[in-house]
């Protein structure tokens, strides 16, 4: 376990700014730490469960550690406000995805986790209601597709810079790099079995990697964001 911090002593103001610091700078090591620091009296506890940067700090580092029980109490018990809810929702998602492959043995497909979503609907307090598509929007996937032509291995500030540029997580940024490297190394093989394997009278352009892959979608493990075409027979099939 970490070494808790020195005892000091802040106000709940100062405690909910030095929250907000952690969270920022993504040091969640940090962050548990100092969480653990903290007065447990009832009337310190009440006073810090108003501020909602405490809260949402308790849930990632309840995330990162796995304590997935935690989590859940924290985001069905405290209603968040809408600026919080990208991140909270993709917590709540991540971490039912991960049980369900515990328990499955297996990576999830996209029906696994269409059906994750069914089972554990998101609470009202970090939703508001509104049906979302699960992938990226397009500012979103434009800005990662900018940096993804700069660099296709950013290092963890990087993710962190993108994270904070996109109001996806680092953990998903990561997972959107990951799968876009996968789908032009897919889209390269393709294009070289293609131009070994056509004859010159009838053969074809090599497609590019952006025409080969689906969509630039986001990918929760992290905080998985994603949704493909399958998703839709599914739905379909369910009504």
């Amino acid at each position: 376990m970490f070494a808790p911090l020195p005892m000091l002593s802040f106000s709940p103001q100062q405690i909910a700014q030095v929250c907000e610091t952690l969270e920022e700078s993504g040091d969640v090591e940090r962050l548990a730490r100092f969480l653990w620091s903290l007065p447990v009296a009832p009337g310190t506890l009440e006073a810090l469960s108003k501020h909602e940067s405490v809260l949402r700090a308790r849930a990632i580092v309840a995330f990162h550690m796995g304590n997935f029980r935690d989590l859940y109490h924290i985001l069905e018990t405290h209603r968040f406000t809408k600026e919080s809810h990208a991140k909270l929702q993709a917590m709540w998602l991540e971490a039912h995805y991960q049980e369900a492959e515990r328990l499955r043995g297996r990576p999830l497909g996209p029906v696994d986790k269409y059906r994750v979503r069914k089972k554990f609907p998101m609470p009202r307090t970090i939703w508001d209601g509104e049906q979302k598509t699960h992938c990226f929007k397009e500012r979103t996937r434009s800005l990662l597709r900018e940096w993804y032509l700069q660099d296709p291995y950013p290092n963890p500030t990087k993710k962190r810079e993108l994270a904070q540029a996109t109001g996806l997580t680092p953990t998903q940024v990561g997972n959107w790099f990951k799968n876009r490297r996968q789908r032009d190394r897919a889209a390269a093989a393709k294009n070289r079995m293609n131009q070994q394997g056509c004859g010159l009278s009838n053969c074809k352009p090599p497609l590019s990697p952006d025409e080969l892959s689906i969509e630039d979608d986001g990918d929760l493990r992290g905080l998985k964001n994603s949704e493909d075409s399958s998703n839709e027979d599914v739905k379909l099939k369910e009504h």
